[in-house]
């Protein structure tokens, strides 16, 4: 037993299993053909270089939280577990709703999962690949049981849509997964690794805001 009263967990290696996954998106679409209505493209141009025919864009007050929220609760429901259940929630974004409190702390409140831990994190494009890993080797270690990985991002509040190098490119939305403990240490991630290479960050950036 803790301090607290509540059990402790026993800190032993274990297996990771995906057991349930959900997303969010929203209704607007936004097609190749709209975009060269604001921008010097077209839909031949966008799809020969990437493929994209369509995105999805938030409207009025929607924010990257409800798309987060709605993503893991539908999660939750695929792995049939409540949200009280969960004892981390990591949301990778770059587009969070404010800088203090962190977008997922709001997501487990508004979940009814507290007081599972809660933080965001940073990785632009790879930021549900980092979070996946960061849950899986905590999962691994024995310290956590129950984990919530999400993806969300309102990419359409950030970008410049007289820059067709990039508004063809994101739209909005999220993904999430919840990942568990198993008895069978030799499930799980089989490898990751993670690098980066600050030297071309300009390649890409959002400037402070």
């Amino acid at each position: 037993m803790t301090e607290s009263g509540t059990p402790s967990r026993t800190k032993r290696a274990a297996g990771v299993a995906i057991v349930g996954t959900g997303i969010a998106l929203p209704e607007k679409v936004l097609t190749n053909d709209d975009l060269a209505k604001i921008v010097d493209t077209n839909d031949e141009w966008i799809t020969q270089r990437t493929g994209i025919k369509t995105r999805r864009i938030v409207e009025g007050d929607t924010t990257v939280r409800d798309l987060a929220r709605e993503a893991l609760s539908a999660a939750l429901d695929d792995a049939k577990l409540p949200a009280s259940q969960l004892d981390l929630v990591i949301l990778a974004t770059i587009t969070p709703e404010m800088v203090c409190p962190n977008t997922a702390a709001r997501v487990v409140a508004e979940l009814g999962a507290d007081p599972a831990g809660a933080m965001d994190l940073s990785a632009a494009c790879s930021g549900f690949v980092y979070a996946l890993n960061v849950a899986s080797s905590l999962i691994e270690t024995g310290m956590y049981q129950t984990i919530g990985v999400v993806g969300a991002e309102t990419l359409s509040k950030i970008v410049d849509y007289k820059d067709r190098r990039t508004c063809i490119l994101f739209g909005d939305g999220a993904g999430a997964a919840v990942l568990t403990a198993t008895d069978d240490p030799t499930r799980g991630c089989l490898h990751q690794t993670m690098h980066s290479n600050g030297n071309l960050w300009g390649a890409l950036y959002v400037p402070e805001q």
